[in-house]
């Protein structure tokens, strides 16, 4: 049989099967069993080669070293983390934001913050606090259209993945991002006072602009300890602290109360947010409870 090979990327997976966008032309393809002898599982985000026979089907041959990956949710190469609060309804919470910052600067992706509903309450306070340690910030409000355009153009030719809880509006944003998407919206659970998930899995929605986006499902409620995230490496996920590494009275310093604290001091002379460091806190002390053994069971 003759085959041809090309270059793709993986856009989703479902029940064995990859399918590979090439040349503006997607793919059904299976992986060759060489990746389940490795323990290698193809991801959404991979770049490979792809063989294609003359019924149209093809098989992946290689994938490309990653730059980056998420083991939950599954997807690799990803360039940026777009972290969606909602202003109201609900209410922002500060250590979903931070928990998500640290997984992404311990992953090396890039994570950026987005304050939607702006039309129900003010998140000037959140604004500032993390302007000051180093996040891009954007505010939209999906019932208006404010922002949007603004956003969307920073998703230029990369992969993004949009995380957040549910129901602070991610699908209803990537709605007016790329209206032909149409992604389901989930309504709020008055009850619950959250929403409830209505993607299922894993899949790369492309931008006429060559971005990549990614809806995520329960990405915030993710257990931070399922990144293994350490707790000596925790503070290399707090971007501002990263001047005051190394200057404590004490080389084994966890930050987290001594005397002699570099970032203790930062924090009490207004340059690093009180907020922002006792969620570090909350953090180190969740790492704190992982044992070795748990880490090294996946």
């Amino acid at each position: 049989m003759i085959e041809t090979q090309k270059n793709g990327i993986i856009i989703k997976g479902i029940s064995g099967f990859y399918y590979v966008e090439s040349e503006n032309t997607v793919y059904e393809c299976k992986a060759r069993g060489i990746f389940r002898k490795e323990g290698i599982t193809p991801l959404a985000g991979d770049r490979v080669k792809i063989s294609i026979g003359a019924n149209g089907k093809g098989w992946v041959e290689e994938i490309a070293p990653r730059t980056s990956y998420l083991e939950r949710p599954p997807v690799a190469n990803v360039d940026r983390i777009y972290i969606v609060v909602s202003a109201a309804d609900p209410s922002p919470s500060p250590i979903v934001i931070d928990r998500l910052t640290a997984i992404a600067e311990d992953k090396e992706i890039e994570p950026v913050i987005v304050f939607n509903k702006t039309d129900l309450a003010n998140v000037d306070e959140y604004i500032e606090i993390y302007k000051k340690a180093g996040f891009d910030t954007y505010t939209v409000c999906c019932s208006t259209g404010e922002g949007v355009d603004a956003l969307r153009d920073t998703l230029v030719n990369k992969i993004n993945v949009f995380a957040g809880n549910s129901g602070v509006g991610k699908s209803s944003l990537l709605n007016l991002i790329c209206p032909e998407f149409d992604l389901k919206t989930g309504e709020i659970s008055q009850k619950l006072g959250r929403g409830r998930h209505t993607t299922r899995h894993v899949e790369l929605l492309k931008l006429s602009n060559g971005g990549y986006v990614a809806d995520t499902p329960g990405f915030a409620s993710i257990d931070m300890e399922k990144q293994w995230i350490y707790k000596e490496n925790l503070q290399f996920a707090f971007r501002e602290f990263k001047d005051y590494i190394g200057e404590c009275k004490f080389t084994s310093c966890s930050h987290t109360g001594e005397k002699g604290c570099a970032i203790g001091d930062a924090v009490e002379k207004g340059i690093i947010s009180k907020s922002r460091h006792q969620n570090y806190i909350t953090l180190y002390r969740e790492m704190e409870e992982i044992k070795d053994w748990e880490r090294n069971k996946e």
